[in-house]
């Protein structure tokens, strides 16, 4: 990928575009291509072609979406499904009908069954039934993800994807029901140390295990995946390592600085008991994750009182 390609982010604003952008700058591409959310609605069909035939870049980087915790795609799944639709068919057919010849579409590990072995491997894909909680925004990020695979094998362009596991960092949604469990949890140690609160309850035991990658690692991952001459279809983008939500609070509240008590409401559901990506696929291409959970939760804190104090906190 030549440093003087003109590259269009898809989603520049949201946590893993504004990371992309920041990892293209710091090496070196600046031929960038964005618009917000104001600016280009990528629902739009007739939009999208326009964008396309005008800017004509060279490469797509497709990180926009429709996001939200389980409350969100529970209440909202026609929109979830149907946005994200919109945006996938819309950003990937445009592109190849305007000659974009290399296009990276990111999904979500949500994609996987419900019940996949794990570590989850990307072989595992439409196996088996997915999780019902956010079936709707799943189905359309296959549906990307295979269109992608499609274009690819049809017409000889370099579509492909990535899955990333659960990201956080700079830019993460810290909305007091919409949010993901990291930046839900450094939302709430952070206002019960302000409030002097006595303690914080976690939901269920603290046992299930999670995974998360910050989302600079998963920039770098994206980068790296884009200089590939010949990458896999669609590929699982994580640590490789998980936590459990006990130890997950625990790191939070000591980042925070919160000396309350941390508490566990048993009578609250743990959810599933493990998600954890292979990323043997990604690894054996020449990348691996370089920030440990402790590093990239004391950075995420630091993030977000940054956000704060300036105004720009997700929320």
């Amino acid at each position: 990928m030549d440093t003087h390609s003109k590259i269009y982010i898809a989603g520049h604003r949201g946590m893993v575009g504004s990371a992309v952008v920041r990892a293209l700058n710091n090496a070196g591409y600046s031929n960038l291509v964005t618009r917000s959310r104001g600016e280009l609605d990528l629902t739009n069909q007739a939009d999208v072609r326009r964008f396309y035939e005008s800017e004509q870049p060279d490469i797509a980087v497709i990180a926009a979406a429709r996001v939200g915790g389980i409350h969100a795609n529970q209440t909202y799944p026609a929109e979830f499904m149907y946005e994200n639709l919109a945006i996938a068919q819309n950003t990937i057919d445009e592109a190849y009908r305007s000659g974009v010849k290399r296009l990276l579409f990111l999904g979500s590990t949500c994609i996987y069954p419900k019940f996949a072995e794990q570590p989850i491997q990307e072989s595992s894909l439409l196996s088996a039934s997915l999780e019902p909680t956010n079936e709707a925004y799943a189905i359309a990020k296959i549906a990307g993800l295979k269109l992608c695979q499609f274009y690819r094998s049809q017409y000889g362009v370099c579509y492909h994807s990535a899955m990333p596991t659960n990201l956080y960092g700079p830019g993460d949604n810290y909305h007091a029901k919409n949010s993901h469990v990291l930046p839900a949890l450094i939302r709430r140690f952070h206002e019960a140390r302000e409030e002097g609160a006595a303690e914080v309850a976690i939901w269920g035991t603290g046992s299930p295990l999670r995974e998360f990658l910050h989302a600079d690692d998963a920039a770098a991952g994206i980068l790296h995946l884009l200089r590939l001459e010949n990458p896999p279809d669609w590929v699982n983008l994580g640590c490789g390592e998980d936590i459990s939500i006990g130890d997950l609070a625990r790191l939070v509240k000591d980042a925070v600085g919160f000396s309350g008590a941390l508490t566990f409401d048993t009578s609250k559901p743990d959810g599933t008991p493990r998600k954890l990506t292979d990323i043997s696929l990604i690894k054996s291409t020449g990348w691996a994750p370089t920030l440990s959970i402790e590093a990239g939760v004391a950075m995420a804190y630091q993030s977000f009182l940054e956000e704060m104090a300036n105004g720009t906190l997700r929320q």
